[in-house]
């Protein structure tokens, strides 16, 4: 009876190490050698963050940005890392200009693997100081120039019944933060589009990843937009962009989104206090929405009939947002072409 015991024992080891083994290929991330991965808003800070770590894991790029002057540069610097990639000047709000993004890139590659919904527009200041132009503006980027691109590349994507479409949303999609009304108002839409698509899709063997970061240190304040009392305004979002324990790093970022997209992870939030403000926003919305009007009142006023024109970081300095509490977020300025 004991000897019978022991081939039943072994069989047993064995069933357990090759269930070991199914479990451990399922946890390695696939290998991304030769996707091809097309990232909008490509040109500079998140968008080339993400660039360098998919050509890390052997991806071919396309980037698309609407200033050649900053892709050209970002090619270049993708281009000395060793990194194969395609750069392609394109409106994200133009319907037909996205229609040929997509055209080109697979005509230059023949496909089109992850497509990185990542273009956006940031203005920041109060809503008195907004004009309808500045919601516009921001829906037509960050929403309708994902929308283009989706539906441009669906075709191909559903005839091969693969591929994995990344949309990076924001917190700010999630929990609407004063002063960024805007900006929130497009994530908003992008994350409802986002996660509607994933639904829809996956049946269809396509993927959908929905990111939802809090703050980066992608040096993106410095090409932001500022109204009412922009001095004011881009020292506290300056600030707070740049501070190691509000917000994480753009490499770290991008490394976060490339393994989320190898993983099919269906959504990711990214940074400890995004994590905390939608869990508390999920479990507390009246207190949450009561908290933030407290926050506002320390927040900088429209300024009144000044306050409508629109500002760039880089024309808002102040001495405290060029100080060494800034210095993270100038450095990555410079190393993600934000600084250009």
């Amino acid at each position: 009876m004991g000897s019978e015991g022991k081939p039943s024992a072994f069989k047993t080891a064995v069933g357990v190490v090759r269930a070991l083994m199914t479990v451990a290929r399922r946890k390695t991330p696939p290998d991304m050698h030769g996707q091809v991965v097309l990232i909008t808003g490509g040109s500079r800070g998140l968008g080339l963050a993400m660039a360098e770590e998919f050509a890390l894991q052997g991806a071919r790029l396309v980037l698309a940005a609407q200033d050649e002057e900053e892709l050209e540069q970002a090619r270049r610097q993708l281009a000395e890392q060793g990194a194969p990639v395609l750069a392609i000047p394109c409106d994200m709000t133009n319907r037909e200009q996205v229609q040929h993004l997509i055209d080109q890139a697979t005509e230059h590659y023949g496909r089109i693997d992850i497509l990185v919904n990542n273009a956006g527009i940031i203005t920041v200041g109060p809503v008195l100081s907004q004009t309808l132009n500045d919601f516009e503006d921001s829906m037509n980027i960050i929403y309708w120039g994902a929308v283009y691109a989706t539906l441009a590349v669906l075709p191909q994507m559903v005839e091969r019944k693969q591929g994995c479409i990344v949309n990076i949303s924001s917190i700010g999609g999630k929990v609407s933060v004063p002063h960024l009304l805007p900006y929130s108002s497009g994530k908003f839409a992008l994350t409802g589009f986002s996660e509607g698509l994933h639904a829809e899709l996956a049946k269809e063997g396509i993927h959908v990843v929905t990111v939802t970061p809090g703050l980066m240190r992608t040096g993106s304040p410095v090409n932001a937009l500022f109204k009412g009392k922009h001095h004011a305004e881009y020292t506290w979002f300056s600030l707070s962009d740049s501070l190691p324990f509000l917000s994480t790093s753009a490499k770290q970022a991008a490394q976060h989104i490339v393994h989320a997209t190898q993983k099919h992870r269906v959504a990711v939030t990214l940074t400890i206090p995004a994590k905390l403000l939608a869990f508390f926003h999920g479990m507390f919305p009246q207190m949450t929405i009561r908290l933030l009007s407290i926050v506002n009142r320390l927040l900088p006023d429209s300024g009144g009939a000044d306050g409508f024109d629109s500002s760039t970081g880089r024309e808002s300095e102040t001495r405290l947002s060029q100080s060494f509490l800034t210095t993270l977020g100038r450095k990555a300025a410079q190393d993600y072409n934000e600084d250009a």
